[in-house]
């Protein structure tokens, strides 16, 4: 969910942005991404990461840099576009299942590997980082979608930015990224 969640508030963060700034926002998402993937590739490149570890942490690290690469296009794509494409906003949901069961993932193989710090300790610790940060991803959007299924099923009700009414009004008045895409 730590791809999902990342990609998400780019989208918003990006919508403060006025249209005509948003290539400098994008050089600051390209370098945020640059700082996320560096440290995964480092521990990847790493000699001590190719040991024997009982639970597949390399192999997991490996599909966690995949949905980076990823996780990059459908951030360019959402700051990018102005309006989203009901297909793309499919598109990026599905991936969001698919980040959340990452991170599922990630946890579960973390939790069961603890003999692996002295084996891969470099490879342990990124997952157990990753792990953390994927579980605290998933409290946030777990956090906002009662939020957003009330939204759907009775429209305006939570938040109707053109009357400026709802039960959500208040504490996304400033701050809209808050919001859902």
């Amino acid at each position: 969910m730590l791809h999902y969640c990342l990609a998400h508030l780019a989208y918003h963060f990006s919508r403060q942005v006025p249209k005509r700034s948003r290539a400098k926002f994008e050089i600051l998402v390209l370098f945020l991404v640059t700082v996320l993937l560096f440290p995964q590739i480092f521990v990847l490149l790493r000699p001590k990461s190719s040991r024997y570890c009982n639970q597949p942490l390399l192999i997991n690290l490996t599909s966690f840099i995949i949905l980076t690469f990823v996780m990059t296009g459908f951030t360019v794509l959402l700051t990018l576009m102005d309006p989203i494409p009901n297909e793309v906003k499919v598109a990026f949901h599905v991936y969001g299942v698919g980040s959340f069961a990452q991170g599922i993932t990630t946890t579960a193989f973390t939790v069961a590997a603890p003999q692996c710090v002295n084996t891969t300790p470099e490879l342990y610790y990124l997952s157990f980082v990753l792990s953390v940060l994927s579980v605290l991803a998933t409290v946030f959007i777990g956090f906002l979608i009662p939020f957003w299924l009330a939204d759907i099923f009775c429209t305006g009700m939570v938040l109707t930015q053109q009357a400026r009414d709802g039960v959500c009004q208040k504490p996304v008045a400033n701050y809209s990224f808050l919001w859902h895409v």
